[in-house]
């Protein structure tokens, strides 16, 4: 395809810019061949018209693709030209903070001026050992790549580090050598990689300045060789140095310094030591104040001064040639304050007793005299005579600068010299690798000599660099069988022949420098006449005969003539080296002799050495002339011989190239200037690697990447079984030209643009197929939403007119409705008519007839009522005496009782006011408001009663009114009868108006008694309502009491158990960090332990190499076995010498708490020791008394049953004792005993009376051994007679005969007899306790009576509280009671169960005691007597079991045992065949014998030979995980069988009564389980060691770079710098090669039987190891953050969970360990544009730091066009909010972090008993017990 085809529409390209070099711009319209103009559009959206080169018609640059931006590898851009390099190294400078990008076999560095946490010892852990195209970018990736082929190929290795000042070249060499002093270390224990470091700061201060560019620039250029031996680490170092820049000493430009030294010794002028220098400030001297700038901020340079002063101590420069350097350098700086005063326009002469003449004088040790006059003055030597010339001032001036520049390049070579030595390595250097950092290519306005020499060595290293490029590409070509054309690239040795070939301009400079009175005029004129117009690279300035211009390969650089002659001939007057030389200063002349000696004195080579040679050149012998012609080399002559032979170096090196760029002139952090970073690209060949790779085929892809990549490019029918194939078929459809791409052996090869153009394929079909689905997707959307619309439409249809028909029903129905209604309303109007005439019509005939009823009926009703009245009258006159008279009585009544009342109620008000009624009312208050309410109902009822009997009266008296009116009426008609009845009624008149006023008075009284009422009622009332108001208050008050204490109750108990939980949290965190402290110090221990036995055994074997007559004998087994000596109980004296014979390095070594706690157990059993030694003693003595009493006195047997007598005696005095502590404890066990803690069935309860039972069992036991003893005595008393002579030896037989019929009967009665006595007493003894013990409980049930009393009356007492004060009174004092007794239960339970442990053990060791003093008397008593007497004595037998679960072995035999079944165990029998953990059941059954037979040395001799054994095995097969497994399963084992079988209560919760037998009984192994633990430690960190060693190769490749769910992320064009493929090809490792290493580790961690605890610790080990490891290279590798990459990562993190769920260890807290992991996936995939999307990172990734989080962001590229990338400002946004949060500055995580590992207690329920042997082990030695 041409290349004219790619210019289409919204193509991107890029145009020249005079401001920012490039500018990128997009068609508007196709370009076609002919046009004249391009139109484009700016970024900005300027659009403009972008004229064409007529002659030329170039095409402006194309823009590569967005994917292929930010590359690593320049190399993999697709179009390979100068806008395209630099827009990649600005996008990953300034957006992606990335200072490092390779450019093939480049790398470019760009000074960041701002410290990065990329260079810590973590980050170059992380690059050790891997591929360099594996990671990004790195100087460690270029330092571990020469490294590594170094080691590879056998070769010596160069990095050249180039760039011009202030580009950081310094600092990334002081990085290299830094990463090879990290990663080799040194081969001795002197620390080279040290000094290697520390030659740094001495070099920067007398080697480096400030200049306008760079505070701290190297000023001469030095190349570092650092020694390898054969197993390639540090052995030395040498350096050689090239063009120290000594015209900085005399002179400095405006803002420039001198030489960091000087300031450094101005800073440090009032030091006591520096008192003699007579220092002063640096603007005082001349030497240092000339640039006007003597200070650098933020540098102290009196700390710099100290830094610098260490570092010549280190290097083993001593004080006294320290204050000589610092001497000479302040003699320097007093000879540049030296003036000269004119005498006439030829001579000079100094001032008299000039001060810094003077001063200098008396630093060097030469004449005044002397110095002033040849300061002044010359010689000149002719063929016949010597003059003696002045010279003038300006001369003067000169000579003195160019005897301090000489002094002070002396020094610097000294220095360097001494520094050489200092590295120089001791033993044979097998390889090196070398450093350069030199100058870069330097253009200023006005360039010298300086400047000369620098471009001419840049030139050189330019044309090894290209000739490197070339070579590396025509390798790469013919690897691949590929057609080699000859690639077109710049070659400057045109421009290296101007310089240095005959007749060029050395060779010019060096004639003109021969010749009298040659100067720069007519040299320059020479350099015209010879190669102006003759060299198309030597050009002249227009305006200028003092200058020539030269064209290097990087630019043109015009160099003014002045000064060259001087500089290349360096006078020194040779009058002022004499003086110097007649010095009786050392130090001086030790500069001026090394002179002599070496072959370059001068600048060019200032090391003092002869550069590559490495031969010593010894010095001319005495003629006069050579040392003269020596000493007049040329400058440039010299430095053209040392540039040669660096240049002979490098080439029989492998170079590797560091370019250094500087950003910006400004020191501007992360600021990219375009302009100095072009010409710095062009100079420093970037560039020319670019052109060089663009010439031929730059871009190339293996067979399965290009499948990979551009498989949706092809059909499915062009898919074939051989890869190779179908990309030959698919690249011919796809790019017609062939000459645009080749095929090589493993790649393809592509002209620049193909991939470009391949990627634009791909994009279009990746678009369509997106518009594809997109319109799918979206029709599919429509044609739902349609169905969805037209299905709402029918149902919106079918309820309208379901709703219309329902309408129109109604309609029907209210019609008819209406007619029914019409028609009953109709006929009820009708009806209702009639209805009312017929009423009316029946009313009146009513009314008529009813009225002429009624008429009658009045009258006779009259008549009747006339009657009745008067019958009511003579009874209501009786009756109305008779009640007045009640209701006088009545009132009397009433009136005494409300006076009653009153008084009554005067006393409760004077009661109610006082306080003690208000506490009476508030006690009995609801009481009394119920009594109070009662009485006032009581008060209505009378109230009512009272008004019914008003009512009553009133009705009478209106009848009685009715009655009379009716009778006056009736008398009135009845005129006969009035008159007869007058005085009748005037007397009833009277009667009446008597009733009246009675009626009145009533009345009042009633209304007055109702007002007393009411009032009453209204002061009830209002008394009710004030006391209820006091009780809602107290109600309230009490209320908000009780709330506030339950408030204040739940907030302390919040705050406390927030308190608990943090300091539960924080001590949980302590424990981790101690017991991670203290186990990283156990392996650090173990560590230096096999150290120790490395250069033990290396000592033994120089120790046997020289003495070949002398035999070693294998002393293996000794050392072992005093390898641990100091953790056992050491209790033998013996073994005291054996520890102090120990080296002192192995006691440093020791823990000193373990020591102690030895040392005191060590005091302890030879306490004990002594002791017993003391009680063997005293029966020994008892013995020997006995014996001579039996020697006095002739029956013998007297003192034997004496002796008998007294054991038995001890043996029940020792029993009584034990019984009654026993009765005590059980006594005091049920006197204090609670319920709940001592019930029948509570656990303690029972634990006590089960220890109860089983020491009143022993007793039993002893007491019969002690009746059976005693019955055998009894019948062995007369059985042994003692022998007189030898005559009475019949009758003594015959008496013995006798005693023994006659009496073996009475004494067997007097036995059984002393028996039943015996057993009578115990019987009593037992009532007596039984009776006791009764009598206890029947006490403990009067003192429970008296607590009821007591409880009863405090119920009482509380009761009369009010009920919330009584509630919490009775339960504080309750809660009180029970925690006192549970505490005092709780301490006697403890005292107790201390006891009764003591008293077990006490018996079990007693019991021992007696057997062995038994046997010890047995010994010692008359052997001679036993072996005469045919009588001995009978043994007592004890009861054997079948098998008590023991193993007996013979001493001799501990060492088989040790070498079966530890060292030639095999795990993969063992664990396959066998029980787990069978060797640890094994070693405990012979340590329980050994404990049995109560043997010490035995118990120590086997756990230590076991613990050295395990040692010595994991140290010969440490790297196989089986073995290493295998012996931590069993350690842990061993270890569970010692503190299970311990005796210890805390141990025994889960054994069986069988295995709780199977104790230990007479010694506390607690200390050696302490080692068994350290060494089970051991064994877990070297599990971890291995497995990490083993899954680290599989991580990276299977967690990373495999594609486990295919075709989600597409390979990217990859550079010069392969990385690994992800694509599986044979040999690399996928997660299933993972997962199934995780299944190999868990199943043979199940075979071994290792505890699930344990198990899960090692596979949260193993989790954590894997994520650290993948985030670590996720951090480090741009090209795997993307988005596709996270969803593989999710992938493989998911496969991983379900490998935990299927193997039930989701609670192991390895899940926990891949959050991090999981987390920076998740951000990989999540949205990054919007503040809501910041927002929810920020709170998603809590378990990744700040930095890793800012990390991912810079790195996420996107491998599709679809992706975008991640924002500058979202970047700036998330470091804001994560501005406060408080993590861990740290990038990387600690890969090598391991977890503090627990040993959980694990008892066994096997049985010891039911264990048996397999024969294949081979302990046919050792018996079952």
């Amino acid at each position: 395809m041409a290349a004219s085809e790619l210019y289409t529409k919204y193509a991107r390209v890029w145009i020249p810019d005079p401001e920012e070099v490039w500018k990128s711009a997009e068609l508007l319209k196709d370009y076609k061949p002919g046009d004249k103009v391009l139109q484009l559009r700016l970024e900005e959206g300027k659009e403009l018209e972008y004229c064409l080169d007529a002659k030329t018609k170039e095409l402006p640059p194309l823009r590569n693709p967005d994917i292929l931006v930010g590359e690593n590898d320049l190399t993999a851009l697709s179009y390979l030209h100068e806008p395209a390099v630099l827009h990649n190294l600005k996008v990953r400078f300034i957006d992606s903070k990335l200072i490092y990008t390779y450019c093939g076999i480049v790398l470019v560095a760009i000074n960041p001026y701002e410290q990065l946490p990329i260079y810590g010892e973590d980050i170059i852990n992380a690059y050790s050992g891997q591929n360099m195209g594996d990671m990004d970018p790195h100087i460690f990736a270029v330092a571990e790549e020469a490294y590594k082929q170094m080691a590879r190929d056998e070769r010596n290795q160069s990095i050249i580090v180039s760039g011009e000042s202030g580009a950081g070249k310094t600092v990334s060499a002081k990085y290299a050598m830094r990463y090879f002093a990290t990663v080799s270390g040194s081969a001795s224990e002197a620390n080279v990689e040290e000094k290697v470091l520390a030659s740094n700061p001495i070099m920067e201060s007398i080697g480096n300045a400030k200049t306008t560019r760079n505070d701290n620039s190297s000023r001469f250029g030095k190349y570092i060789e650092i020694g390898f031996d054969k197993r390639y680490r540090i052995i030395g170092a040498n350096m050689r140095t090239y063009l120290l820049e000594k015209s900085r000493v005399v002179f400095q430009a405006e803002e420039e310094r001198n030489y960091h030294i000087f300031y450094q010794l101005c800073a440090s002028a009032a030091l006591p030591e520096f008192k003699t220098l007579r220092l002063g400030n640096a603007n005082y001297f001349h030497y240092t104040k000339q640039g006007g700038s003597p200070v650098i901020d933020g540098v102290d340079d009196a700390k710099e001064m100290v830094n610098t002063r260490q570092a010549c101590t280190l290097l083993g420069i001593s004080d006294s040639y320290q204050m000589g350097i610092f001497r000479i350098l302040a003699g320097i700086l007093h000879l540049g304050n030296v003036e000269f005063a004119s005498r006439d326009s030829d001579s000079c002469t100094v001032p008299p007793k000039h001060e810094p003449l003077t001063i200098f004088c008396d630093l060097m040790g030469v004449e005044y005299e002397e110095m002033a006059h040849w300061l002044c003055h010359r010689k000149l030597a002719t063929a016949t005579e010597t003059y003696i010339k002045p010279i003038s001032k300006l001369h003067a001036i000169n000579a003195r600068d160019a005897l301090a520049k000489h002094i002070y390049a002396n020094l610097f070579n000294w220095i360097v010299d001494h520094v050489n030595k200092a590295l120089h390595a001791t033993v044979k250097q097998h390889s090196f690798i070398g450093v350069l950092d030199i100058y870069g290519f330097e253009t200023f306005e006005i360039n010298s000599f300086e400047q000369f020499c620098i471009n001419y060595a840049n030139e050189k290293l330019q044309q090894q660099f290209n000739m490197h490029v070339f070579k590396l590409e025509q390798e790469e070509y013919m690897k691949e069988q590929i057609p080699w054309t000859l690639i077109d690239f710049y070659d400057n040795q045109p421009c290296i022949n101007l310089i240095e070939a005959k007749m060029g301009v050395l060779d010019l400079l060096d004639e003109e420098c021969k010749m009298p009175k040659g100067s720069d005029d007519s040299w320059a004129q020479k350099l015209y006449n010879t190669h102006l117009n003759k060299c198309a690279l030597f050009e002249k300035p227009r305006m200028s005969n003092k200058a020539f211009i030269i064209k290097h390969f990087a630019d043109k650089v015009e160099y003014q003539c002045e000064g060259f002659l001087e500089k290349n001939k360096d006078t020194v007057y040779e009058e002022q080296i004499k003086v110097l030389k007649s010095s009786k200063f050392k130090l001086l002349l030790e500069l001026f002799q090394d002179e002599e000696k070496v072959l370059s004195p001068t600048s060019a080579t200032p090391s003092g050495r002869v550069p590559l040679t490495r031969m010593p050149v010894k010095p001319a012998k005495a003629r006069p002339g050579q040392a003269s012609k020596e000493h007049k080399k040329t400058v440039g002559h010299q430095f053209r011989n040392s540039l040669h032979l660096l240049m002979e170096t490098l080439n029989a090196t492998t170079p590797h190239y560091v370019r250094c760029i500087k950003p910006n002139d400004f020191k501007f952090p992360f600021t990219f200037d375009e302009k100095r970073a072009v010409q710095q690209l062009r100079a420093c060949g970037v560039l020319e690697t670019i052109r060089i790779s663009a010439a031929g085929f730059p871009s190339r892809w293996t067979y399965q990447e290009f499948f990979s990549r551009y498989r949706v490019l092809m059909k499915q029918k062009d898919v074939l079984g051989d890869r190779k194939q179908t990309c030959k078929n698919v690249l011919e459809k796809l790019i017609q030209d062939k000459d645009k791409y080749q095929f090589g052996k493993t790649k393809i090869f592509f002209r620049a643009g193909q991939v470009a153009y391949l990627e634009k394929i791909r994009a279009d079909k990746l678009r369509a197929a997106c518009i594809r689905i997109q319109k799918t997707i979206r029709g599919w959307l429509m044609r739902k939403k349609y169905m969805r619309m037209r299905k709402a439409a029918i149902t919106i249809q079918r309820h309208v007119r379901g709703y219309q028909a329902r309408c129109y029903a109604t309609f029907l129905r209210r019609t008819r409705a209406a007619i029914t209604i019409q028609k009953f309303q109709r006929m009820y109007v009708v009806r209702k008519r009639y209805q009312g005439m017929r009423d009316a019509t029946i009313a009146l005939q009513a009314l008529l007839r009813g009225y002429m009823v009624r008429n009658k009926y009045q009258m006779m009703l009259r008549e009747h009522k006339c009657v009745v009245l008067q019958k009511h009258v003579r009874g209501w006159l009786a009756r109305r005496r008779y009640g007045r008279t009640l209701r006088a009585i009545v009132y009397l009544q009433c009136c005494y009782r409300r006076m009653m009342a009153k008084r009554e109620l005067k006393k409760l008000k004077i009661e109610a006011r006082s306080v003690e009624r208000y506490k009476k009312l508030h006690i009995g208050l609801e009481n009394k408001i119920m009594q109070l309410q009662r009485k006032i109902d009581e008060q209505n009822k009378e109230y009512k009663s009272l008004l019914e009997k008003m009512t009553s009266l009133e009705l009478t008296y209106s009848t009685e009114t009715e009655k009379l009116r009716s009778d006056v009426e009736r008398l009135r008609m009845s005129e006969e009868e009035a008159r007869n009845a007058t005085n009748r009624v005037l007397s009833l008149q009277e009667e009446i108006a008597k009733l009246r006023k009675e009626l009145h008075h009533t009345q009042a009284e009633k209304k007055s008694i109702e007002e007393w009422a009411d009032k009453y009622k209204h002061e009830t009332e209002q008394l009710v309502s004030e006391l209820k108001e006091q009780n809602s208050l107290l109600k309230t008050e009490k209320e908000e009491l009780n709330r506030r204490i339950h408030d204040q109750a739940r907030e302390i108990t919040e705050s406390m158990e927030k308190k608990l939980v943090e300091e539960t949290k924080q001590l949980e965190l302590d424990l981790n960090d101690e017991r991670l402290r203290y186990q990283n110090l156990l392996n650090e221990f173990s560590r230096l332990e096999e150290r120790y036995d490395d250069l033990k055994d290396e000592m033994n074997l120089m120790v046997s190499i020289p003495k070949p007559g002398h035999k070693r004998t294998d002393s293996t087994h000794s050392s072992n076995e005093s390898e641990y000596t100091f953790s056992s109980e050491i209790t033998e004296a013996e073994d005291l010498p054996l520890r102090m014979e120990e080296p002192s390095e192995k006691k440093a070594a020791l823990d000193m708490s373990l020591f102690l706690k030895l040392q005191k157990r060590v005091s302890e059993l030879e306490q004990e020791k002594q002791s017993l030694q003391d009680e063997l003693d005293r029966k020994e003595e008892q013995a020997l008394r006995a014996k001579a009493k039996e020697e006095e006195r002739p029956p013998i047997r007297g003192a034997e049953l004496e002796y008998e007598s007294l054991k038995r005696q001890e043996l029940e005095s020792e029993n009584k004792k034990l019984k009654n502590e026993l009765n005590e404890l059980q006594k005091a066990l049920t006197e204090t005993r609670a319920p709940e803690v001592t019930a029948p069935g509570a656990p303690a309860y029972r634990v006590l009376l089960d220890q109860l039972t089983s020491v009143s069992e022993e007793l039993e036991v002893r007491k019969e051994e002690v009746l059976i003893l005693r019955s055998q005595l009894v019948s062995q008393k007369e059985a042994i007679q003692p022998k007189h002579t030898m005559t009475d030896a019949t009758i003594l037989l015959e008496d013995v005969q006798k005693m023994k019929d006659k009496g073996e009967i009475a004494q067997a009665y007097i036995g059984l007899k002393e028996t039943n006595r015996l057993l009578e007493s115990q019987l009593q003894s037992q009532k007596k306790s039984h009776e006791n013990e009764l009598e206890s409980l029947r006490g403990e049930i009067q003192s429970l009576k008296e607590e009821n009393n007591r409880q009863q009356q405090l119920l009482a007492q509380n009761l009369q509280l009010p009920p919330e004060a009584r509630i919490e009174a009775s339960l504080q004092h309750e809660i009180t009671r029970l925690t006192n007794e549970n505490l005092d239960l709780m301490e006697q339970l403890e005292k107790q169960d201390k006891t009764v442990r003591k008293l077990k053990k006490q018996l079990k060791v007693f019991a021992k005691k007696i057997g062995e003093l038994e046997v010890g008397q047995m010994e010692n008593i008359s052997p001679g007597q036993i072996i005469d007497e045919p009588i001995r004595p009978v043994n007592i037998p004890r009861k054997e079991k079948d098998f008590q679960g023991m193993l007996e072995y013979k001493k001799e035999d501990e060492q088989k045992l040790v070498k079966n079944l530890i060292l030639e165990l095999k795990p993969r029998g063992v664990a396959v065949n066998l029980i787990p953990g069978l060797p640890a059941y094994i070693l405990f059954m012979c340590v329980r014998h050994a404990d049995y037979l109560n043997d010490d040395q035995k118990v120590r001799s086997l756990l230590t030979s076991t613990i050295n054994g395990i040692k010595k095995v994991l140290k010969k097969r440490g790297d196989d995980f089986e073995t290493v497994s295998f012996w931590l399963s069993n350690t842990c084992r061993f270890l569970h069988c010692l503190k299970q079988y311990s005796g210890e209560e805390g141990f025994m919760k889960h054994n069986t009564p069988r295995q709780n037998e199977h104790c230990l009984t007479n010694f506390d192994l607690a200390e050696y389980r302490q080692v068994l633990s350290d060494l089970a430690i051991q064994i877990y960190q070297q599990l971890v060691r291995v497995l990490e060693n083993i899954l680290q190769p599989m991580i990276v490749s299977g967690m990373l770079e495999h594609e486990t769910i295919q075709g989600v992320s597409g390979v990217k064009p990859t550079g010069l710098r392969k990385r690994t493929s992800s694509i599986a090809d044979e040999g690399t490792y996928t997660l299933d090669s993972i997962i199934r290493q995780l299944n190999s580790f868990h199943s043979v961690m199940c075979q071994h039987g290792m505890d699930p605890e344990l198990i899960k610790q090692v596979v949260k080990q193993m989790f954590y190891i894997i994520g650290a490891v993948t985030l670590n290279n996720l951090l480090l590798r741009k090209d795997m953050c993307s988005w596709s990459k996270g969803m593989q990562i999710r992938y493989n993190v998911s496969q991983l969970e379900e490998w935990l769920r299927d193997k039930n260890l989701m609670n192991s807290g390895a899940k926990e360990t891949l959050e991090p992991l999981i987390q920076a996936a998740q951000l990989l995939q999540v949205k990054k544009k919007t503040d809501e999307d910041a927002e929810a990172i920020c709170s998603m990734c809590n378990a990744l730091t700040t930095a890793q989080i800012v990390k991912v962001l810079n790195l996420y590229t996107p491998v599709n066009e679809f992706e975008e990338r991640v924002l500058v400002s979202f970047i700036r946004t998330i470091q804001v909010r994560l501005r406060d949060r408080k993590d861990s500055p740290q990038l990387l995580m600690d890969a090598k972090h391991i977890f503090p590992v627990t040993f959980p207690f694990n008892p066994s329920s096997l049985a010891l008993e039911t264990i048996q042997i397999p024969a294949s082990l081979g302990l046919g030695f050792i018996s079952r017990v």
